[in-house]
């Protein structure tokens, strides 16, 4: 689509959400937001990958059209996501309620094949609430929302790492507040099996998590514990099989991967809130293996940190564990309709016994600056720049799903890059 055309029916729509409001209607609610952005980088460079889209876990994804320009260039986001919701009181204390949510990236869905949230649940003020269906996960959401959007790094830091965003089939229970320490505790359990047509290796999905509130800070832990999902370092990705086909199953090998991560925001004064994160990660790896042909071409399996070529315990391109931590930090000032924010995320190298390099020798520190203006009526107009440093050129860090996520700037070709950008958020 024109670039011109997309961002035109990108603002009317927002101009006819701005004439009306958040609907409520009896026990239905509907919610969202629509944002666009546009984006000037420092260090393009198109087109510059000789497999355009593969995996960066793939060999022949590392090689490089040759001749390719690095030049500054314009790329844009637009995103939009509703929440239709429903609640209903059944008396004693008792609720009943159901959430629908899809996001919408640049007009397709977002993740094709896979709902945001399609759940139901039941709830007591006394007992806490027990939920079915699919859903996010914590360890991307708030990751994503509030702390790396207050700090112009939601991508960064919330779709970065070993975990997983999105579960189809989701159990949760949240428990209700506990006074601990003078200060409020909540509890949450969510427990998924990905994709059932997989019976020798089986899903499971397992993730725990915490807030503790008191006064002006506020505490989020995350653990994630998972067994035989896609292998990946996309935490905003859907957790389903080792692969997207179960038929694969008998072919394929156990993997396993984890994050444990603890955020905090404090109120310092009405107008400065400090935030920070820390998460660290785990992947047990996985061998690179053939499933089957298809027009002549080999399909593959979902690897992760393979020695190409290599063997151990007779295991041919075998996949080896791996463990990373990464940071965040940031600050937020509020100056009446003003609010001025600083960020940092730090990605850090890896601890490997692979003897070909897959990334685990770099690291990345992006640093952001943005000024947000709420123009009222939920509308808000903002501007930012960041920069990105390598630590070296070559394979970006394995915490990154690709080697130019979240800044467009490719490890391979820049060891630096900067950026600088502006958009409207609208919320209903």
């Amino acid at each position: 689509m024109n670039k011109a055309i997309h961002y035109s029916i990108i603002a009317a729509g927002i101009l006819f959400s701005l004439q009306a409001k958040a609907l409520d209607y009896g026990p239905f609610s509907l919610t969202g937001f629509a944002k666009a952005e546009g984006v000037q980088v420092s260090d393009l460079c198109r087109n510059c990958q000789l497999e355009a889209n593969e995996n960066k876990q793939r060999n022949w994804a590392d090689y490089m059209v040759p001749g390719r320009p690095i030049e500054s260039g314009w790329t844009h986001v637009t995103l939009f996501q509703p929440y239709l919701g429903a609640k209903f009181d059944l008396g004693g204390g008792y609720k009943i309620s159901g959430l629908l949510s899809q996001r919408w990236r640049d007009g397709s869905l977002d993740v094709p094949g896979y709902v945001y949230e399609r759940n139901i649940g039941v709830s007591h003020e006394n007992y806490g609430a027990l939920r079915y269906g699919a859903m996010t996960t914590r360890g991307w959401s708030l990751a994503d929302f509030p702390y790396g959007t207050n700090l112009n790094v939601a991508d960064a830091w919330g779709s970065s790492g070993a975990g997983y965003g999105l579960l189809q089939n989701a159990v949760r229970y949240i428990s209700p507040k506990f006074d601990v320490f003078e200060g409020d505790l909540v509890l949450e359990g969510s427990y998924d099996q990905g994709d059932k047509g997989f019976k020798i290796h089986k899903g499971r999905f397992i993730e725990f998590y915490a807030q503790y509130v008191k006064g002006d800070l506020v505490l989020d832990f995350v653990s994630q514990d998972t067994k035989n999902g896609q292998p990946q370092s996309w935490t905003h990705g859907p957790f389903i099989g080792l692969t997207p086909n179960a038929v694969d199953d008998a072919k394929l090998s156990d993997a396993s991967q984890s994050i444990t991560m603890l955020m905090g925001r404090y109120q310092y004064t009405n107008q400065l809130e400090i935030s920070g994160g820390i998460r660290r990660n785990r992947w047990s790896g996985a061998a690179a293996v053939i499933t089957g042909t298809q027009n002549g071409n080999s399909l593959w399996n979902s690897m992760f940190n393979v020695d190409w070529g290599g063997t151990l315990n007779g295991v041919a391109n075998p996949g080896y564990s791996a463990q990373s931590t990464d940071y965040l930090f940031g600050a937020r000032y509020r100056m009446n309709e003003w609010t001025a924010s600083v960020g940092m995320v730090h990605f850090g190298t890896a601890s490997t016994a692979n003897p070909e390099e897959r990334g685990q020798s770099n690291s990345a520190l992006i640093t952001t600056a943005g000024l947000n203006y709420d123009l009222g009526r939920g509308l808000s107009a903002y501007t930012h720049i960041g920069q990105i440093n390598y630590k070296q050129l070559g394979l970006s860090p394995m915490t990154m799903p690709s080697n130019s996520a979240f800044t467009q700037v490719d490890s391979r070709v820049s060891q630096n890059g900067n950026w600088g950008g502006a958009g409207l958020v609208y919320t209903f």
